[in-house]
């Protein structure tokens, strides 16, 4: 098993940035696909980032950057010039292939919560 946890999360405002972090740990290797997902209330969860071929949701494109030191075991989001639209529970998670469905993943973090207001 791969246990992910995510840190950063909090309440900005719009126009600031946060970066969350998630930390693997258990059978982890760079091998796994990491990615983003995201799920506001009444909504369902959605993808936001994939860091293997960096791809993104055109919601976030431009604004936010997904990385991963293999060292440390960690995956990133940098999130800028936030909006209150991405106000939302931000789950990371791992799979074995490159993906933007949840689907593929395997493992999930439990979730931190990002509250943007204007």
């Amino acid at each position: 098993q791969v246990q992910l946890v995510e840190s950063g999360g909090g309440l900005a405002q719009a126009g600031d940035s946060l970066r969350l972090s998630c930390a693997a740990s258990g059978r982890t290797s760079s091998r796994y696909h990491m990615g983003w997902f995201r799920q506001a209330p009444g909504k369902e969860r959605e993808f936001v980032a994939a860091v293997t071929w960096s791809y993104y949701a055109a919601s976030v494109k431009g604004r936010f950057t997904i990385s991963r030191d293999n060292a440390k075991n960690t995956v990133y989001l940098q999130m800028n010039s936030l909006k209150p639209e991405d106000t939302a529970v931000y789950y990371c998670a791992a799979g074995y292939s490159p993906s933007y469905s949840e689907k593929d993943y395997n493992y999930w973090g439990q979730g931190t919560q990002v509250t943007v207001s204007s």
